[in-house]
């Protein structure tokens, strides 16, 4: 038999502290087809954060070029910070047979969703609140004025999950880790990926 497969884009989205780099980098170490996107960013790296790998973090100025011109696929203002997916990053790792994982915010998810129809969106919900209110305090990279911002935005967040393909709760690390894989693994067979040919 020979199998011919499409790439595909997928989004993980959800608020701040829910969990969304945690489970897309275990997709990342247990799936060889699937790639990460590098996401361009205005804010100042956080501890342990390298540029170029988790972030090309670069000045106000070298965004309003890139936005000048559309070099964007998605970008937008969060947290009072920009961020943006470079075009050029998705289309070169699509074009080598890879599947692009994009960890967005809300904001940035719905403009993929709507210039991309055929992505995969999964949005991730925290079980409450104060659970999401207890990560972004455990993890200690943000201060609390900006961490309360966070806060504040995750309750407009969680009310646009209905958008998505796919809603996932992050209550249990490997329960929610095993049902994006799950979804993943569904969606390579899609028979508008998937194209086996019997000889």
């Amino acid at each position: 038999m020979r199998e011919e497969r499409k790439s595909m884009l997928i989004v993980i989205s959800g608020p701040s502290g829910v969990g969304k780099g945690t489970i897309y980098n275990k997709l990342l170490d247990n799936d060889p087809s699937l790639t990460f996107s590098v996401s361009v960013t205005t804010r100042g790296p956080r501890p342990g954060e390298t540029d170029g790998i988790d972030y090309f973090f670069i000045s106000d100025e070298e965004y309003q070029k890139l936005v000048a011109e559309n070099a964007f696929l998605e970008h937008a203002t969060v947290h009072g910070h920009s961020y943006g997916t470079l075009k050029s990053q998705v289309e070169e790792k699509m074009e080598k047979g890879l599947n692009v994982v994009l960890d967005i915010d809300p904001q940035g998810a719905r403009s993929v969703m709507a210039s991309c129809p055929e992505c995969v969106s999964i949005f991730l919900l925290p079980p409450s609140y104060e659970t999401l209110r207890q990560r972004l305090y455990g993890r200690n990279t943000d201060d609390p004025k900006e961490i309360e911002r966070r806060l504040g935005n995750a309750r407009g967040e969680i009310e646009q999950a209905h958008l998505y393909q796919y809603v996932v709760v992050n209550d249990n690390l490997e329960l929610a880790y095993d049902q994006v894989s799950a979804i993943i693994t569904a969606e390579k067979q899609r028979t508008n990926r998937f194209f086996p040919v019997v000889e």
